[in-house]
């Protein structure tokens, strides 16, 4: 298969509308990361989907609207805090499940009853959707497991001769998927942390972390978003977190330095590291360090690291997404310093 890849213009997404109508796999992007675009309501178009990236096909997809009105025919029912968080964060980076209604087809939600569904802030995002007339299946645009891509280009290196087209819309600018809640009638539960922050959401209600964020799920346990049962966004490197203060960071990844060993850290303690070093953003940096986590773990292979260390980031706002994506992109392999 020939992969096109063209502006997200005019031109490139009313091309990107007729094949999505047609049934096929198209690279768009939005705020987050690349996304993999299908028809969520055609279960053929959501086997291609999972075909292309190589994803289990029990690894539920997200649903992308361009309306609110988009939302209701694909539930089964809508809380009203679901809608008082729309009004909030909609468009923008936050996934919202919903008990699904028949028209969603278990190919899309991973044989699960329920749907995850957003409304992406990407102007080329929106303009797809709405030129398709079709609400879109979409995880991120990369081979099942390796970093996410923030750039059309990342995902040219992945699905090239895989999916017949990829929009490039320029960078991401969130550069971590969307954050994904489950809605209760009072309370949400935190199920993939992302660019809407547990505090902006407290606001609006109580907030439940789900254990699953910041833990390996228990064999056997049934994964409610995308991102929570695998193991995902790695490199071919080995990624390791260090827990300690930057001065036991410094100190341990100089006394283990060696051929094909890497960091993630920022430019002041590149200047004191002996080791090839990516810049990753500091402490207190953690929209920096969103924005260049995926751009870093890609990079790690395009410079043929074997081992790459990374002092554990704070947990608070965007910082907890980060943590999460680095905890599975290291397997869950901490050191505490």
């Amino acid at each position: 298969m020939e992969t096109k890849l063209l502006p997200a213009d005019s031109a490139g997404i009313a091309l990107a509308a007729r094949l999505l109508r047609e049934g096929q796999v198209v690279g768009i992007p939005t705020e987050t990361v690349y996304g993999l675009a299908a028809n969520a309501l055609d279960p053929e178009a959501a086997r291609r989907i999972y075909s292309a990236k190589g994803r289990p096909s029990d690894n539920p997809l997200i649903v992308h609207i361009a309306a609110l009105e988009d939302l209701y025919p694909l539930t089964a029912r809508c809380p009203r805090l679901a809608e008082t968080l729309a009004a909030a964060f909609w468009p923008g980076p936050l996934t919202m499940i919903f008990q699904k209604s028949g028209r969603v087809p278990p190919a899309t939600t991973g044989g699960m009853d329920t749907v995850a569904v957003r409304m992406p802030s990407h102007p080329a995002a929106q303009a797809v959707i709405r030129e398709s007339g079709l609400p879109l299946a979409a995880p991120s645009a990369n081979l099942s497991g390796k970093p996410s891509p923030t750039r059309a280009s990342h995902v040219y290196e992945d699905m090239n001769g895989r999916i017949p087209l990829i929009l490039d819309g320029g960078d991401c600018a969130v550069g971590v998927e969307s954050t994904v809640i489950a809605v209760g009638e009072d309370h949400v539960r935190l199920l993939r942390p992302g660019g809407i922050t547990v505090e902006m959401l407290s606001r609006h209600c109580r907030v439940e972390v789900d254990g699953g964020v910041l833990h390996q799920l228990r064999e056997g346990e049934k994964a409610l978003s995308p991102g929570m049962k695998y193991k995902h966004y790695a490199p071919n490197a080995q990624v390791i977190l260090l827990d300690g203060t930057e001065e036991d960071f410094l100190r341990y990844v100089n006394a283990h330095a060696a051929e094909g060993v890497f960091a993630m850290a920022s430019r002041a303690e590149a200047a004191r590291l002996v080791v090839p070093t990516l810049p990753f953003g500091g402490e207190r940096e953690e929209t920096e360090q969103a924005r260049r986590l995926f751009d870093c773990l890609r990079e790690c292979d395009e410079k043929g690291a074997r081992t790459v260390y990374v002092r554990m980031p704070d947990a608070r706002g965007v910082g907890l997404a980060v943590l999460n994506r680095l905890l599975r992109a290291a397997g869950f392999t901490v050191i505490k310093l």
